[in-house]
């Protein structure tokens, strides 16, 4: 069993802090500023530019890619880090339109992650010839797949309410209707068990800044399925996906496998945050943080509707529908989120009026999930929200 206690220790939280927003930025491990600062100092201090072959810098993004597939469930060598989340959301989705000629529809649901969805409206933009980016409700998507659909792209977790799809079965009926599947797994990895080979995935992505606690700007990652890591073609072909870099040919041939997925320079610091980052899975296993998860979110849920009444959960009620954080809606929820965060509960508003919490069990125990109940039914009860610092819009909410 997972020893959440040593776990926790592993983690900068800061004193008086309640911190329930690991799934939009994870807390620093304590080990993150020395490792990055070995590979400033003694890495590219010591060995400038030898640190590529010295340091295995150039190696790192397949290296920490393996570390990332561990949890997700991939096969060995079927995952590269680098770049961004959109950057990666591209390369896969370009590439499963690519594989599957014919079909010009991508489908996805009006509850991904806008982001995605820009992505996938430029590509078939520049595609043109009768591409289109079709969504509908999440519990509409398995219907609507049909004879016209070329890729089925899903968040596993919806980033507002924390309600999750199915990955196997609407992976399976993907399948059946002749489409390819991109899944994002930005609110999943490191939050629940993924298993994108046996689901039968074709790719997927996520960035890792969130539960796998790279900090901010953190390299996302891409898991290409082992049947199409020669055929997939990568869009984005920068040099460092190319067979031979060094080499400098003139004309693109794209690397073998998962490496034609690399596009541009590695980041080289903060890959080094994640690898400090990702020893947290040495003693720590998906399958008992996922249960404590539930556990947490549970008892906070029951909470905050005991003493919240004006509180409305937006999140699926049977916790085996959502992923590892909870969602409430309020018509005044953005005052509400600053003046938790101004009495030390820190969680995070989304657009129109959900107030998002979220539970990690690798340094969130019981004792927090007591404290931020009992914060929001004091500020709740005595309308500490209403006041016109807390409803003064900041640029990130």
């Amino acid at each position: 069993m997972t020893d959440f206690a040593a776990t926790r220790a592993m983690f900068h939280i800061p004193e008086g802090i309640t911190y329930l927003d690991g799934n939009s930025l994870g807390p620093m491990v304590r080990t993150a500023p020395a490792r990055v600062a070995r590979t400033v100092e003694a890495e590219w201090g010591e060995m400038l530019i030898t640190g590529w072959n010295k340091a295995g810098w150039m190696d790192q993004p397949s290296r920490v890619g393996d570390r990332i597939a561990r949890l997700i469930g991939a096969e060995p060598g079927t995952v590269v880090m680098g770049d961004t989340l959109s950057i990666k959301v591209y390369q896969a989705l370009a590439a499963a339109v690519d594989l599957n000629p014919g079909r010009k529809v991508i489908l996805s649901d009006t509850g991904n992650f806008p982001s995605d969805l820009y992505i996938a409206d430029g590509l078939v933009h520049t595609l043109g010839e009768g591409y289109t980016v079709r969504t509908v409700a999440p519990d509409e998507v398995e219907a609507a797949l049909d004879s016209d659909t070329a890729v089925l792209m899903l968040t596993e977790v919806d980033y507002r309410t924390g309600r999750k799809h199915d990955m196997r079965r609407l992976t399976t009926e993907a399948h059946r209707a002749g489409a390819l599947t991109v899944w994002d797994l930005a609110h999943s990895a490191g939050a629940l068990p993924v298993d994108v080979a046996g689901a039968g995935a074709d790719f997927a992505v996520g960035c890792t800044y969130k539960y796998l606690n790279s900090g901010p700007g953190g390299p996302a990652f891409i898991y290409v399925a082992p049947r199409h890591a020669e055929a997939a073609r990568p869009a984005l072909s920068g040099w460092l996906g190319h067979e031979v870099p060094f080499a400098f040919h003139p004309d693109y041939r794209p690397g073998r496998g998962i490496e034609r997925m690399r596009v541009g320079t590695p980041p080289v610091l903060q890959l080094a945050a994640l690898e400090a980052a990702l020893d947290v899975w040495d003693i720590a296993d998906i399958v008992d943080v996922r249960s404590r998860s539930i556990e947490l979110t549970e008892a906070f849920i029951q909470g905050v509707e005991a003493k919240c009444p004006t509180l409305t959960l937006a999140s699926p009620r049977d916790p085996r529908a959502r992923g590892s954080q909870v969602s409430f809606q309020h018509p005044e929820g953005y005052a509400i989120m600053q003046a938790l965060i101004a009495n030390g509960v820190i969680g995070d508003f989304r657009a129109p009026y959900i107030l998002r919490f979220g539970f990690t069990p690798l340094y969130i125990g019981m004792e927090d999930v007591d404290r931020a109940v009992a914060t929001l039914a004091e500020i709740m009860a005595k309308s500490l929200w209403d006041r016109p610092e807390y409803r003064a819009r900041a640029r990130v909410t």
